[in-house]
């Protein structure tokens, strides 16, 4: 190969080049360059932060989840308390009734049982003084009637 002026004219005109290119270009270019390192890194720093607090809210969030299980819960056993004791005071409420109704049912019973006795007392009686009219083919008069009536009464 043959060292010839185009060779060396074009190895000048390159290391001149290679030399502008060094002084005037290559400094913009790195400056570029450290800059946009530079926003990376940021970005991968903010990323970063940005993960922790996201696993920082998760855990809040959970947290705040748990705590929100555990009011519903104990307002559910509030209410399940609540409902029981609605449910035995109706119980009870319901046996007062009962006997209530048992009691006026037993007295309206009594009363009932007295005003028969006191009718059947009243026609035996009747019987009693027509039996007695008939074997003494008489009749009786008024007082002795309502004497010999409260005796029968008596006796029964």
């Amino acid at each position: 190969m043959d060292l010839n002026a185009t060779i060396i004219g074009q190895t000048i005109a390159m290391i001149v080049f290679v030399w502008l290119c060094a002084k005037f270009l290559w400094p913009y270019i790195i400056d570029a360059l450290e800059e946009r390192q530079q926003q990376i890194d940021d970005g991968l720093k903010a990323a970063d932060k940005s993960q922790e607090a996201l696993v920082k809210a998760a855990a809040e969030a959970d947290e705040i989840v748990a705590d929100a299980r555990k009011q519903a819960t104990s307002i559910l056993d509030q209410a399940h308390s609540r409902a029981n004791e609605i449910v035995a005071d109706g119980k009870a409420d319901g046996v007062k009734e009962r006997e209530r109704q048992l009691a006026a049912a037993k007295a309206e019973i009594e009363q009932e049982a007295n005003r028969a006795r006191e009718e059947l007392r009243g026609q035996v009686s009747a019987i009693a003084i027509a039996s007695a009219e008939k074997i003494l083919n008489r009749e009786i008069d008024g007082k002795a009637h309502d004497d010999i009536l409260g005796k029968l009464a008596q006796e029964l």
